[in-house]
């Protein structure tokens, strides 16, 4: 098979991950990969692993981007792929317009919703394809709900991580160490974490708030980057921390590059997003590494949460709910199912799904 994966840059991200490791599992099978992005830290991994990388700046939302449709064209003529794979609204747009200059047989186009996309015009563009993937049962009854895709024409693949680098093999007493000197304040303290970059809706005020209520046994740690451009919010949240001098109980560690061993370390990870999440990968991420996770009873958090830690769900936005089974789960000895949620077998899923379609069509 030849497969095209269109995306908008190949930077950090569940989506850049995902599109980067289908595209290594093509070639060791055997296929021909081509991913067309404006590129990015992923670039030269594509590379190595022996995909093609096809530098198109398909990522702004500019009319400008739409006529870059012509040298998609171009480039989809030069391949002559078998699927079209959509991964981002502003591509398939541009997409769909190149698509329009195909006179005879075309490739099969596919697109995975990878979010809860509102309605808009762009959003509907997503739709407009031969099949689609939702990451989560959330997001295919979201699809169904909402867009006029008939249920043969979706296919549910859920997301999942990589269990060989989220495991729960033991903690090297040596890592362990250099947190505590990095971190004096959380030594022989629960330690609590909220991951994810630092944006309003990923709930670190639901977590600095429960931290307010909790006694000094416990530390948290809100981890996870901040763009340039959610700079003041980082400032208010840190202003908060300070009006209610929780200064030495909640710290920041920015992004990390180890975070499977600080949700080994956690004595509870949390998900208090106010947006339902399409699918949750720090939830599954941390159940990975055997931490007990609570998150609000929404999305694809309590899809997650009711199959493999059902004590972990916490009614949405109950901050007397969250705070009581804080204190429960942190000294309960239930821990979370074993993941099921394995990131080879939705790259296997997806490959064996390319192979039926392709099949049928045939």
């Amino acid at each position: 098979m030849r497969i095209v994966q269109l995306l908008p840059e190949l930077n950090t991200g569940g989506v850049e991950r995902g599109t980067v490791d289908l595209s290594a599992e093509l070639v060791k099978q055997g296929h021909k990969s081509y991913i067309i992005s404006n590129g990015g830290l992923f670039e030269q991994e594509v590379i190595n692993h022996g995909g093609k990388h096809i530098k198109l700046p398909i990522h702004k939302k500019s009319l400008s981007t739409l006529f870059l449709a012509n040298k998609l064209y171009e480039t989809y003529t030069k391949i002559n792929p078998d699927i079209i794979h959509v991964r981002s609204r502003v591509p398939a747009l541009v997409n769909l317009l190149a698509f329009r200059k195909f006179k005879q047989k075309r490739p099969l186009l596919i697109s995975t919703f990878h979010g809860l996309y509102s309605k808009p015009f762009y959003s509907q563009v997503m739709a407009k394809v031969d099949h689609t993937v939702a990451i989560s049962s959330c997001v295919k009854s979201y699809i169904q709900e909402n867009y006029k895709i008939h249920d043969s024409n979706i296919t549910l693949i859920h997301r999942g991580c990589d269990i060989k680098k989220f495991n729960n093999d033991p903690l090297e007493l040596s890592w362990k160490s250099n947190f505590f000197n990095k971190f004096p304040n959380a030594i022989n303290k629960k330690i609590l974490v909220l991951p994810g970059r630092i944006t309003r809706w990923k709930g670190a005020e639901s977590f600095i708030n429960l931290l307010k209520r909790l006694d000094d046994s416990f530390h948290g740690f809100i981890v996870g980057p901040s763009a340039k451009n959610k700079e003041g919010y980082l400032k208010e949240l840190k202003e908060k921390i300070s009006k209610n001098r929780l200064n030495s109980k909640v710290t920041f560690t920015g992004g990390v590059s180890d975070i499977q061993n600080v949700y080994k370390l956690a004595d509870i990870v949390y998900n208090l997003s106010a947006k339902p999440e399409p699918f949750g990968r720090t939830t599954i991420e941390a159940i990975s590494c055997g931490a007990k996770v609570m998150g609000w009873d929404h999305g694809g958090t309590s899809e997650i949460l009711n199959k493999l830690y059902k004590q972990g769900l916490v009614e949405l936005n109950n901050d007397n709910d969250l705070f009581q089974k804080t204190i429960d789960i942190s000294i309960s000895n239930n821990y979370p199912e074993k993941n099921i949620y394995d990131s080879q077998k939705m790259l296997s899923d997806k490959i064996n799904l390319y192979l039926s379609l392709l099949k049928t069509r045939s």
